[in-house]
């Protein structure tokens, strides 16, 4: 396990991410919509894992 994965905020933003998926798969919008929220919500944890690297 990764430093990063400890951190409650990586833990949160993960869930996040995981609850914007869940939305993208289950709800009816539009592709740019999905698309944008499915990016965004995944450059939080992202970012979080790139600071300590």
């Amino acid at each position: 396990m990764f430093d990063f994965q400890k951190l409650e905020v990586y833990k949160k933003a993960k869930l996040f991410h995981l609850t914007c998926k869940d939305v993208i798969l289950t709800r009816p919008l539009d592709q740019y919509v999905k698309d944008q929220l499915g990016r965004a919500s995944f450059s939080v944890p992202l970012n979080i894992a790139e600071e300590f690297w």
